[in-house]
């Protein structure tokens, strides 16, 4: 069995921030591309029902298939090789909207697999090199810290993003990903594995795994759930609440997320997520009109959402997987976020016939549901770890007491 890198060497401060810049890097690059290109085709040609949902759904399977792709590929090529074609081939696809001097739906079309398919080809990779840069018991941290930064900023860019017009942006997005591929150059990363160690992992023997299975059947509710709440829940709130308000709550929730996971552990954390969206649900759904149901909700969603991104994307699939092989499970643990973002994408007409009081009572009930499976999972972060921090914190403790009972004799 291979072991983690904390037990062989300790990781330089360079390898966790170089591994943090390349997520935000990506994340931010995709949030804008998807917002700012996509959309505003969409928008400027004006397409029919049916040609939106298969632009979108085009994009999201792109991504999806494009990813397991990647995450075959990673284990054929250096990674680090892996990682510079990938950020070289986001900032080409970005400069697609300049190269035309009018859009058509096929052009959309391209733009948009071509769009999903450079950013997904390499996020398994980007997230597996985070995992194998930093340490089982400061995952929570890190991965926090840089979600922090990524959904702070986020915002920002909408709004710059807001005061030009599509191709002007497309040149932003590329120098944005250009700055990406240079930085990650002059910090000069390491390859944190030897390809000699890996251990091939397949598919199968993923979701012949237990541990793994349980945390997925249960980030895979709550993706399904919430792809057909969103189309009630955008008709409830103003765009502005979504845009502005939720992912300021939520940056740093992210933070203190990440931090609980690494002092408590993944699993009571990832549990009082689910408890804690399951009542607001649950609260929202007696009086969707009324004003504090829908501000409790939007808070507790908004930190909710924080709890289940820093530990079902960065932290989980890497403390559940060996170092050098953790490509297939982060392209598995991704897999739901996008296919439910074309489950939403078909069935919103469907959804919004529904009643809010039922839709949300519904939520709330298979939110517990999900619950189920997690009681079942193991802690994904080792009981040693959890000890150790309680026995920091007590020594501590005690060492603050010795100290004033200490001056209040030397008073005396």
């Amino acid at each position: 069995m291979l072991r983690e890198p904390s037990e062989e060497t300790s990781i330089a401060r360079k390898d966790f921030f170089t591994a943090s810049f390349l997520i935000f890097n990506a994340l931010l690059w995709y949030y804008m591309s998807k917002n700012a290109v996509i959309d505003s085709l969409l928008s400027i040609l004006n397409v029919t029902y049916t040609q939106n949902i298969i632009i979108l759904t085009a994009c999201y399977a792109a991504i999806i298939v494009s990813g397991i792709v990647g995450s075959i590929l990673s284990s054929k090529i250096s990674r680090l090789k892996f990682l510079y074609f990938w950020m070289i081939l986001g900032a080409v696809s970005s400069s697609l909207p300049v190269l035309f001097s009018g859009f058509t739906v096929t052009h959309a079309l391209v733009i948009s697999i071509l769009l999903g398919a450079s950013f997904g080809l390499g996020i398994p990779s980007c997230f597996a090199y985070f995992a194998d840069c930093t340490l089982i018991e400061n995952r929570g941290k890190i991965g926090g810290i840089t979600l922090l930064f990524t959904n702070l900023s986020a915002p920002l860019f909408v709004i710059l993003c807001g005061m030009f017009d599509l191709k002007v942006n497309s040149l932003i997005f590329v120098a944005w990903r250009a700055s990406g591929l240079i930085a990650f150059f002059f910090l000069k990363p390491k390859e944190r594995i030897i390809s000699e160690t890996k251990r091939k992992t397949t598919f199968i023997s993923i979701l012949r795994s237990r541990s793994f299975i349980l945390f997925f059947i249960a980030w895979l509710m709550f993706n399904l759930i919430d792809s057909f709440e969103t189309p009630i829940l955008d008709h409830i709130f103003e765009d502005f609440q979504y845009i502005l308000i939720a992912p300021v709550i939520g940056s740093f929730f992210t933070l203190i997320a990440g931090l609980l996971c690494d002092q408590v552990g993944r699993k009571l954390v990832v549990l009082y997520g689910f408890v804690s969206m399951g009542i607001a649900y649950a609260i929202i759904g007696i009086a969707p009109a009324a004003l504090f149901p829908r501000y409790f909700f939007l808070t507790t969603e908004s930190v909710s959402w924080a709890i289940f991104y820093v530990t079902f994307l960065l932290i989980l699939w890497g403390d559940l997987s060996q170092p050098g092989n953790r490509e297939k499970y982060y392209v598995i643990g991704v897999v739901p976020s996008f296919l439910t973002e074309i489950v939403s994408t078909l069935s919103t007409s469907y959804v919004l016939q529904i009643p809010q009081t039922s839709a949300f009572s519904l939520a709330s009930f298979f939110l517990f549901l999900a619950v189920l499976p997690l009681l079942y999972a193991p802690e994904t972060l080792p009981e040693r770890k959890i000890e150790l921090r309680r026995l920091r914190r007590y020594v501590d403790e005690a060492k603050k007491l010795q100290q004033k009972y200490a001056e209040k004799t030397a008073r005396k």
